[in-house]
């Protein structure tokens, strides 16, 4: 039997049924009716007669469809069914797929359903930004305590203290995660302790002098900024809310008559409901907002669309056009202002704590103070708004503390 050419294969037409044309050592030509080409490699393993595909003619040329042959030839003498085989492959090439680290990564965020909305987006983006590119393909199993140093010293090198410690933090959750899976063995970050510089804890700039209050409040009605932002600002110093909070404050979560807002368990750093007491002139500031934003989820959307929040970073750069540098005054730093004045004023601590919904570690006390403090804390939060009116008029504050 002649062997087949280059020549003969271009000839080779289709016809209205799918036929083949040997080669040698079980390697074929199938011509079919599309005028498609592949070779086959016809083998018999014990009694049993089989055929695997082994590519199409011309990406595959004659040389390495032999090629290819041959490999198959010396795995059936090894005593291998190289349909098996091939199968077995696919099996761990597919399991390898699942173990890489992306995948085990975003296999483990999904199971994190008590984080907050922002806690996802922050580790889906630091993942993204300084683990994916270098190791997202890898098995877990093939990554070593030299890589995740290597990793972790990146944002380092660039003074991002913090982002570098959480990196850590993160994937170390994730190999653990998959210890019992059986998708790797150990930890790699384990061996990792004490490598990383310290970073000093700051607490939050924020302004407490009385006057200098009275000066941000001013500065923020001067803000030259959207209106949108201007808003939040209002409502940052109204509220004293966590930044996130805000950002991610929804109009349906504002109660029928408007003066509550409601934030879920979910969007809490505590993982339990907060009310928050709407003033007065935080009801006036919403009204103001709601023709503007609200036909959106949000009160405060996102510049590139109103389906996301408010960046996170809208507020403190609002606050920097301002004059107000991160050692002056944060978005965090409205808490620590409110905190500041109102125990200044003599209002009831737990009030205030509950307010800024601080845990409670007794969780019977805490749940008396969720349930009896509301109406007292509605009152606190009137005379929190009326105060800041008087601190931006400038005039005599005169005590906002109820007897």
């Amino acid at each position: 039997m002649a062997l087949l050419t280059d020549a003969r294969l271009r000839s080779l037409k289709p016809r209205p049924k799918v036929y083949r044309v040997a080669d040698a050592g079980g390697l074929c030509m199938e011509v079919r009716p599309t005028g498609a080409k592949l070779w086959r490699y016809r083998y018999r393993a014990g009694a049993k007669a089989n055929m695997i595909g082994l590519g199409e003619y011309p990406a595959m040329s004659l040389q390495e469809a032999r090629r290819e042959r041959d490999r198959q030839r010396d795995l059936l003498s090894a005593g291998a069914d190289p349909s098996t085989h091939r199968k077995l492959a696919k099996a761990r090439e597919a399991a390898e797929k699942d173990n890489r680290f992306e995948a085990v990564a975003q296999e483990w965020l999904a199971k994190q359903g008590h984080w907050s909305e922002a806690t996802m987006e922050k580790s889906v983006a630091m993942l993204k930004t300084w683990a994916y590119p270098w190791i997202g393909h890898r098995p877990l199993r093939a990554i070593t305590t030299a890589d995740m140093l290597a990793l972790i010293q990146r944002p380092e090198a660039q003074d991002k203290i913090e982002t570098a410690q959480r990196l850590k933090q993160r994937c170390g959750q994730i190999f653990r995660y998959a210890i019992p899976t059986g998708r790797c063995d150990r930890d790699p970050t384990a061996d990792l302790r004490g490598v990383l510089k310290t970073v000093r804890v700051r607490h939050h700039a924020s302004v407490t002098d009385r006057a200098k209050v009275g000066g941000l409040l001013r500065a923020i009605e001067g803000h030259g900024g959207t209106f949108v932002v201007l808003c939040a600002l209002r409502l940052s110093a109204l509220t004293f809310v966590r930044p996130g909070e805000l950002r991610h404050w929804e109009w349906a979560e504002i109660n029928a008559d408007g003066t509550e807002w409601r934030i879920p368990a979910p969007k809490m750093k505590m993982r339990t409901p907060h009310i928050v007491p709407l003033s007065r002139q935080a009801q006036a500031v919403i009204e103001e907002l709601r023709p503007l934003t609200g036909d959106g989820r949000y009160l405060f959307p996102s510049a590139r669309g109103a389906g996301r929040p408010m960046s996170e970073t809208a507020i403190n750069a609002a606050l920097r056009t301002l004059g107000y540098s991160n050692t002056v005054m944060t978005a965090h730093g409205f808490r620590s202002m409110a905190s500041t004045l109102l125990n200044e004023e003599g209002w009831n601590r737990d009030w205030i704590e509950r307010q800024l919904a601080h845990a409670e570690r007794d969780k019977i006390r805490g749940a008396y103070n969720y349930a009896e403090y509301l109406p007292d804390r509605r009152r606190m939060m009137q005379a929190w708004a009326d105060l800041l009116d008087q601190l931006r008029a400038g005039g005599k504050v005169v005590a906002i503390r109820a007897a």
